[in-house]
């Protein structure tokens, strides 16, 4: 079995020094109170059988909080006190140097935690490493000079969570809706060099990409930017094309027809603009930001955006090359072609492309074929868009979000009257752990509503801790962002709080663990129609809190349902630590995303997302459902049905499918998870490899596809996902 230290490396477990440390706190007692040796080895062994019943690799916080239990249930409360006093001692100490300790460990390569830390990042290469030092400085910052106690505390503890603490001592905020339309038809500056509007559909694309990175390393959370803004180069391209053509014939003294003409220069726009999507696509996987990954981008399809019947057919050649390049998908060293992980595609379902009589159904066609092998697009349904994203002139919107789920609210532009959206962003996130909440009352109802706005007072304050750090932040740290159009045009040395308020810019109320905290309450999944009143009231009461808080201070407060990726392990330690195992609520090493079901319950997919979709639309501030689906590539057709399902019932919903590939025998199909150790890890069903770096794994976890694998805590829910279909 392994055992996960507190620098984040791996240890086989060692039943030895558990009995070593329970006899060092039995010799500081007299005679009389002492336990036996018999009994010193039947506590050992408790401890062990608990950590193999977690079937995870526990950390060694969690071994010793067995051993206080067990050492307590046999009635030794002199021996357990001078232990946990033992404890408290080593945790002061360790407390002065922990920082120094995580750095090292990062450089040594041996930090298990900052490996599995994120989905999409490699901890060995040297960039990684640094982004992963200068966070944990910034966090330890952050703990000990920029925030109250008690929210430090609250975070460690796992009543809530206080996103991207490592990036928290800079002026940065979340995530955005690059504006790319202004930026490419008024032109930008990057590094110092004047960009002007491009004059071709590839150099835009190129372009595109510098923006892309750009902005990647001037935030920290995800960005979108919409094919719509590209269209119009093709046009531009194609005028410039019929030119060339035009010449060359008249060189070489030929007559070709008008009709000739234009199907040559459609031939070779075809080209172009496949060279320029190719730009896109291997740009943003090769391009390493300054925090260490590719940059977290999402392109938008969305053929509604289109301005005039020949941009709309342009957008339209434009999302084809998009789909058929990402079905292809990216070789990896070995020259097969595998799942790339972004950019994340969103394509919008509308009328014109809804069904089979549509004049764009050939682009859902290919979605759909796209979908079922590589898990993209997602889909975003304009049909409830409309409807539910309503602004305050009753004019609905169909919009992206910001990376993988974090959608604005609807906004009126005061100056202009006209709806906005791309330019606008994210301060940050901090989320409500809803199963402490639950836990801490102790199923007592008037006691939960109690310690809930406690709870939601705290996540307020930390909130306002986000927003005030951007409060006074000058343009000049982030030109690219602040002064040259991806979200503003600001003046050097202008600040940008003006787009802190009056909902231009939104700041999210996270969410987690709806279903365990609706189960310990009613003894119930919130699936039960007994126990969904009670789960929506929890979405109203978190609802009615943020707007008490933007009438307060004319911020835009958003309550957002958290994509818990290596958080939800955390607040599952947690929790154990704090209320111990409870069976259905806290007996996994993980806890549930946001309001989705339980990812063991059996429920069809038009079911799942028919429910789901009730809580999607009380998260104004971003979420997605899902289906978990097998190889649906010979089922085409039920991968349409539930998109137009879709379409009709919820925002924004995704499919997930299994897309590996192991190096060692050339196995294609899906790569099992399984027990070795004591610990998860994944192995090829075929020849038995083991080695993460001699296999391609990728898993929707958060709304995103993953590629560098998770902790334990994720492994088991991904382990455990049961088929929607």
């Amino acid at each position: 079995m392994i055992v996960i230290k507190r620098n984040g490396a791996e240890v086989n477990f060692d039943l030895a020094k558990i009995v070593a440390a329970i006899t060092k706190a039995n010799d500081s007692i007299g005679e009389g109170a002492r336990m036996t040796p018999v009994q010193i080895g039947r506590i050992a062994e408790s401890v062990a059988l608990a950590c193999e019943k977690l079937e995870r690799a526990p950390s060694v916080e969690e071994i010793q909080d067995l051993v206080e239990y067990q050492i307590m249930a046999h009635g030794a409360f002199e021996v357990a006190k001078n232990y946990i006093t033992y404890r408290y001692v080593r945790s002061l100490i360790r407390r002065s140097n922990t920082t120094d300790e995580k750095i090292l460990s990062l450089i040594e390569c041996c930090n298990e935690e900052a490996k599995q830390e994120n989905s999409n990042k490699n901890p060995v290469v040297n960039s990684t490493q640094r982004d992963y030092m200068a966070g944990e400085v910034s966090r330890d910052i952050s703990e000990r000079l920029l925030l109250p106690a008690d929210i430090v505390e609250a975070h460690k503890e796992g009543i809530i969570h206080f996103h991207d603490s490592d990036y928290f001592a800079q002026h940065m905020h979340n995530c955005d809706l690059v504006n790319l339309e202004d930026m490419l038809q008024n032109g930008t500056v990057i590094t110092g060099t004047l960009i002007e509007r491009p004059h071709s559909f590839s150099t835009a694309c190129n372009i595109a990409t510098q923006i892309i990175a750009q902005v990647a390393s001037n935030q920290y959370g995800g960005q979108s930017i919409s094919l719509a803004h590209l269209a119009p180069f093709v046009q531009v391209s194609r005028e410039k094309i019929r030119r060339n053509v035009e010449g060359e014939m008249a060189f070489i003294k030929a007559s070709p027809t008008e009709e000739e003409i234009s199907e040559l220069v459609e031939r070779r726009l075809r080209d172009e603009v496949r060279r320029g999507v190719q730009t896109i696509q291997y740009q943003v996987l090769t391009l390493l930001t300054t925090n260490g990954q590719a940059p977290f981008v999402t392109v938008f399809m969305y053929l509604g955006e289109a301005k005039s019947e020949q941009e709309r057919k342009d957008l339209a050649l434009i999302i084809q090359e998009t789909l058929e390049q990402r079905y292809e998908g990216v070789k990896n060293e070995d020259g097969v072609w595998i799942t790339p992980a972004f950019p994340k595609l969103i394509y919008v379902l509308e009328e014109d492309n809804i069904r089979e009589d549509a004049p764009y159904w050939y682009l859902t066609q290919l979605a759909a074929k796209c979908t079922a092998k590589r898990m993209v697009p997602d889909y975003i349904s304009e049909k409830k868009m409309l409807e539910l994203k309503v602004d305050k002139n009753g004019e609905g919107h169909c919009y992206t979000c910001m990376g993988c789920r974090s959608f604005l609210t609807p906004y009126v532009d005061p100056q202009t009257g006209k709806p906005k959206y791309y330019g606008r962003f994210n301060q940050g996130v901090v989320t409500l752990n809803l199963v402490d909440v639950a836990l801490s009352s102790g199923g007592n109802q008037d006691r939960f509503w109690e310690i809930f706005d406690e709870r939601l007072e705290l996540c307020h304050r930390a909130l306002m801790c986000r927003h005030e750090r951007l409060k006074g932040t000058p343009s000049d740290v982030a030109p690219i962002l602040w002064q040259y159009g991806a979200c503003a045009r600001l003046k050097k040395g202008e600040t940008i709080d003006k787009l802190l308020y009056g909902g231009y810019s939104t700041i999210s109320l996270g969410y987690a663990g709806l279903y365990e905290c609706v189960k310990y309450m009613t003894g119930r999944s919130h699936t039960d129609p007994g126990a969904t009143p009670f789960a929506l009231h929890i979405m109203e009461h978190m609802n009615n809190a943020c707007r008490r808080w933007k009438s307060q201070h004319n911020i835009d407060f958003s309550l957002y349902g958290t994509p818990l990726e290596s958080t939800t392990y955390k607040f599952a330690k947690c929790l154990q630590r704090r209320f111990g195992i409870i069976e259905g609520v806290t007996d996994k090493g993980y806890i549930t995303n946001s309001y989705h079901v339980h990812v063991t319950e059996e429920i069809n997919a038009f079911d799942k997302l028919k429910f789901e979709a009730q809580f999607q639309h009380l998260s104004p501030g971003g979420a997605i459902s899902y289906v978990e689906v097998p190889d649906m590539q010979n089922n085409l057709e039920a991968v349409l049905q539930v998109m137009k399902f879709i379409y009709d019932n919820i925002i924004y919903a995704e499919l997930n499918t299994k897309s590996d590939y192991c190096q060692l025998c050339g196995w294609d199909g899906e790569i099992e998870i399984v027990e070795e150790n004591g610990k998860l890890v994944w192995r090829c069903p075929k020849c038995g490899n083991t080695n993460q770096d001699k296999m391609n794994v990728a898993r929707r976890t958060c709304g995103y596809i993953g590629t560098q694998f998770w902790n334990q805590g994720r492994t088991q829910e991904i382990r455990e996902r049961v088929l929607h279909l």
